[in-house]
């Protein structure tokens, strides 16, 4: 089993920044992508970085520029930079973790970031 706590969401003002973790822990697994959700009041959740196992990376069109994933791999950490955040980032924001072996995925208990004047 993996078990993974999220941290750093809150309330911030248009053009803040907020930074997302997501620590992960449990026994014997291997870590292939590591990455960042999010879904919004009556919107079907979105991909919005993920980070694999190599080190490469991809973002929603949404997120490129503004946002950073990057992972500590000693701490089993992911990290989610957001800058020029927009009322539209408002969501609750969730971490996933894939497994190497058997591609299971395990989901946060997900963070709050809202955008707002």
């Amino acid at each position: 089993q993996v078990q993974l706590v999220e941290s750093g969401g809150g309330l911030v003002q248009p053009g803040g920044s907020l930074r997302l973790s997501c620590a992960a822990s449990g026994s014997a697994f291997s870590i292939y992508t590591m990455g960042w959700y999010r879904q919004a009041p009556g919107k079907q959740r979105e991909l919005v970085a993920v980070i694999i196992r190599g080190g490469s990376t991809n973002y929603a069109d949404s997120a490129k520029g503004r946002f950073t994933i990057s992972r500590d791999n000693a701490k089993n950490t992911v990290y989610l930079q957001m800058n020029s955040l927009k009322p539209e980032d408002t969501a609750v924001y969730y971490c996933k973790l894939v497994t190497v072996v058997g591609g299971w995925g395990y989901w946060g208990q997900g963070t709050q970031v809202t955008v707002s004047s």
